[in-house]
């Protein structure tokens, strides 16, 4: 799975770089703008997450609409058809079941963070718009629509959900040191420069 996960997070990069590069500068450039002549604040770990939820939608884009050339399914309208096909700890298995619970989770924890959503219908429903959406643009570029996969996807996008709201739950128990601005900025840090490695050396 790991080895599946290496490549299809290279295959995402190599498409999605000079996309995510020029959306960096662009994005930070206005915003930073913004701040002084409004004269906001600025937080930093803030403006991270804002600023990696952007690029998530951006990546997510350009893997849904790319040409897939090791496509071999065709339109599927009929619940868990799709889903019960493949061998379990196959690489379609991970490829088409896994892949498509994972790619969601980060959009339902950044939705539910940046809309603040409290309850599961609200986030259920927002997921749910989103897959929907992707899958009849995929039907209508060309590309495999699966019902299978919207399930999937609002599987995972609930999953970000329920760690947002444990996370949220969590924060609101732990000492004011823990919730200040400054240590999340450093956490915050920390964090992009395990990443920087992570892609650099691994």
């Amino acid at each position: 799975m790991r080895g599946m996960l290496n490549s299809t997070f290279d295959e995402v990069l190599s498409i999605s770089w000079p996309t995510l590069f020029i959306a960096i500068v662009l994005v930070a450039t206005i915003r930073i703008g913004y701040l002084i002549k409004h004269q906001e604040e600025f937080v930093f770990y803030r403006e991270m997450l804002y600023l990696f939820f952007m690029l998530y939608i951006l990546c997510l884009f350009q893997l849904v609409t790319k040409d897939d050339l090791n496509a071999i399914s065709s339109n599927n309208y009929t619940l868990f058809k799709e889903m019960f096909r493949y061998k379990i700890g196959s690489r379609l298995f991970f490829r088409n079941i896994i892949g498509n619970v994972l790619m969601f989770i980060p959009y339902g924890f950044f939705a539910s963070y940046y809309i603040n959503i409290k309850k599961p219908l609200t986030a259920f429903l927002i997921i749910a718009m989103a897959s929907i959406s992707i899958e009849v643009t995929q039907l209508i570029i060309g590309r495999v629509f699966d019902v299978d996969d919207i399930l999937l996807n609002i599987f995972g996008g609930m999953i970000g959900y329920v760690l947002f709201t444990i996370i949220d739950r969590v924060s609101n128990l732990l000492p004011k040191v823990f919730r200040s601005k400054i240590f999340l900025n450093i956490v915050t840090t920390i964090v992009l420069i395990l990443g920087l490695f992570f892609i650099i050396w691994r």
